[in-house]
């Protein structure tokens, strides 16, 4: 009869190579092939697959971080117009120079309450009189600190919204960080459409509400530029297909924007009619869907212009108050434009344009060759292995390969529960992985073989054996655990597949080679059918 210790440790084999199985099954069993209830008790999606194996699209965009500073003094020209307006302070001029400064004029004797009304309201700004400049004039600009916090906070504002976007896209582990000061680094595995993708990623989405100006004439704004308070903008009738092109119609716009898409909730593609197609459905919070309200009330029979990112999508004309907190976009696009519209509405707006410095798009027949060479090269050096155990260590060496064979089948099923992606340098963790595996039952082996020259029984072998190998076996396989969390942390891409690949590993290699091995050992040892150590 097997002890009882020894039952319970065989017990929990047996029930984690169960498990094992289930997780890993996925990875080479279609999911219509699993019954009906499967998918509600377990998983049906195995070892996901990274970019360089499944194909996809590589991108490298930069954040235009200039251009977010400019948007901020922007706003902080007008912040300074009212804030002197609503003191009594009189200015002559305030207008932004040299792309990252502001000059005010005002009249002579004014200067000191200009100083004190700008330290007052506006700590980061740095004040200083023009070179060569006039008594009634300062320069006005972002301190250092300010500067690094805006570009900090915009690369960091654009990677969340991206995150967000393509998440909105159903990509499967997508890859989104940091590269260098103000770059991201985007890999869409199985992506095949780069251009959808830039498109959808790239878009400022800097939605807006303007009033049409009907009372001037647009093809006098054309030919001697738009009146003052006025902007000509342009959008498309009609849609770019089947050799059809779609119309550029220009918009004399009122400049004042009345709301804008920051009071967005939520945006979903709704089915128009044959005619006129899908439409986006804009969903407002409560101060959105107040300002939307008072917005259209007080401009009744007016055509209100949607514009997203200096586009016209739409100007209908207001029928009525529009109250409920719901607005549309309407236009001529089909289902995915609709679709891809309400994604990046969803997801918000960049907070400064971007622009793709590298693309690159790994085709499926590269990563199928990736595969197979990963594949050859793992079969490969797997059998080379094996043969060498069981020549070496004969007995003992059998033992070693199958534990190495229960180590591959526990490290795919953890890679599947856990849905982390296989690489191509995460297959070279994984054989690295093996290779610690059978130097862990080599330094076991090793010991078992002397203490039998010694003359110790089967028994006193076996224990003295496993006590003398493991120290060296748990000392090499943490500092190596700590190097690959190292490198997770601190890693990209690539860098982080082989370490988790490795990580995962060891863990699974420590469990087999010491604990999964010594199971058996003592199962003959206890049933006395072990007369000699065969290493």
């Amino acid at each position: 009869m097997m002890p009882r210790g020894l039952l319970v440790r065989f017990t929990v084999l047996v029930v984690a190579t169960l498990f094992a199985l289930i997780y890993f099954s996925p990875s080479f069993v279609n999911e219509g092939e699993y019954p009906s209830w499967w998918g509600s008790i377990f998983p049906t999606e195995g070892v996901r697959l990274g970019l360089d194996l499944q194909g996809g699209s590589h991108l490298i965009l930069e954040v235009q971080v200039e251009k977010a500073i400019e948007n901020t003094l922007d706003r902080v020209r007008e912040d300074l117009r009212r804030i002197l307006r609503e003191g009594g302070i009189s200015f002559n001029e305030l207008a932004r120079v040299q792309e990252n400064k502001i000059l005010i004029k005002f009249p002579p004797g004014n200067g000191k309450n200009v100083r004190d009304l700008i330290n007052t309201e506006f700590p980061n700004l740095d004040v200083s009189p023009p070179s060569g400049g006039q008594g009634g004039e300062l320069l006005v600009s972002l301190d250092e600190q300010e500067l690094r916090s805006i570009r900090e906070d915009t690369v960091d504002q654009a990677l969340e919204t991206i995150r967000n976007r393509v998440d909105e896209f159903r990509v499967r582990e997508p890859i989104i960080q940091r590269w260098g000061p103000y770059g991201i680094l985007i890999q869409l595995p199985g992506i095949d459409d780069p251009e959808r993708a830039k498109t959808l990623i790239g878009k400022t989405a800097i939605l807006e509400f303007k009033l049409v100006d009907e009372t001037n004439d647009i093809q006098t704004a054309l030919s001697k530029g738009p009146p003052p308070g006025r902007e000509i903008l342009y959008g498309h009738v009609g849609r770019e297909e089947r050799g059809f092109r779609s119309e550029k119609v220009p918009y004399l716009l009122e400049s004042r924007t009345l709301m804008t898409g920051e009071y967005i909730t939520d945006a979903r593609v709704r089915p128009g009619s044959q005619l006129d197609g899908p439409y986006v459905e804009l969903i407002l919070n409560s101060s959105g869907s107040r300002l939307f309200e008072k917005m259209t009330g007080d401009n009744v029979r007016r055509r209100l212009a949607i514009v997203l990112d200096n586009n016209v999508y739409s100007a209908p004309q207001i029928q009525e108050r529009i109250s409920g907190g719901r607005a549309s976009i309407t236009g001529s696009f089909d289902f995915q434009e609709a679709r891809d519209l309400a994604i990046v509405l969803r997801a918000g707006a960049l907070p400064a344009p971007v622009q793709f410095v590298e693309e690159r798009t790994v085709g499926p027949s590269l990563g199928r060759d990736s595969i197979r060479q990963g594949v050859t090269s793992f079969i490969v050096g797997g059998v080379l292995l094996l043969l060498f155990m069981v020549v070496y260590y004969k007995g003992g060496g059998l033992l070693a390969d199958m534990a190495l064979v229960f180590n591959i089948l526990f490290m795919m099923a953890i890679l599947a529960g856990f849905g982390a992606v296989l690489t191509l340098p995460g297959i070279g963790g994984i054989i690295l992985t093996l290779g610690m595996a059978v130097d862990a039952n080599v330094l076991i082996n090793e010991r078992i073989r002397e203490e039998v020259r010694l003359g110790k029984s089967p028994r006193a072998a076996v224990d003295s054996g496993y006590e003398r190998a493991f120290p060296a076996i748990l000392d090499s396989n943490v500092t190596t655990f700590l190097a690959g969390l190292i490198l997770f942390q601190f890693g990209t891409g690539p860098v982080k597949g082989f370490a988790v690949t490795l990580c995962i590993g060891i863990f699974t290699s420590v469990l087999t080679a010491v604990y999964g091995t010594r199971i058996y050992y003592d199962y003959r040892l206890a049933a006395k059918r072990l007369m000699r150590v065969s290493v």
